[in-house]
């Protein structure tokens, strides 16, 4: 079987090293809380530090997202505080961006605590068919 080149093959090959999709999940998540957050800077330093939670928290969700994805190394720490920092949403943006945030990140969390490294890639369906078919 040869080894095909290109843009998609390598970023195939570099997706299977990271828990991407967690990362992604975590990263939209936190996104979408911070794009529901309507309140300017004036009512955010008014209300205190209430108000600022609610645009820091999202935003360390968006950090920890990309930080996931380009430093999988220590993937436990950032998702073990990721889901924590998704949860806290609850109470500070939203109910956690009308739960579509607050889900998005506590799933990409713990896709991301739950990937293995030393996983081999799983094989698509086409392969499995062929190589029942070739037994």
């Amino acid at each position: 079987m040869s080894e095909r080149t290109g843009f998609w093959p390598a970023f195939r090959r570099w997706r299977a090293d990271r828990p991407f999709w967690g990362g992604l999940l975590l990263t939209l998540g936190g996104a979408e809380i911070l794009l529901t957050m309507k309140a300017s800077m004036k009512v955010v330093l008014h209300v205190g530090m209430q108000g600022l939670a609610g645009y820091l928290l999202p935003a360390l969700m968006l950090l920890l997202g990309l930080l996931i994805v380009f430093n999988p190394a220590q993937r436990l720490f950032y998702s073990i505080t990721a889901v924590l920092l998704s949860l806290g949403t609850w109470l500070t943006s939203n109910l956690g961006g009308f739960f579509v945030g607050l889900l998005l990140g506590v799933v990409g969390s713990c896709l991301a605590f739950g990937w293995l490294p030393d996983q081999e890639p799983r094989k698509s369906r086409k392969q499995r068919r062929s190589a029942v078919a070739a037994g």
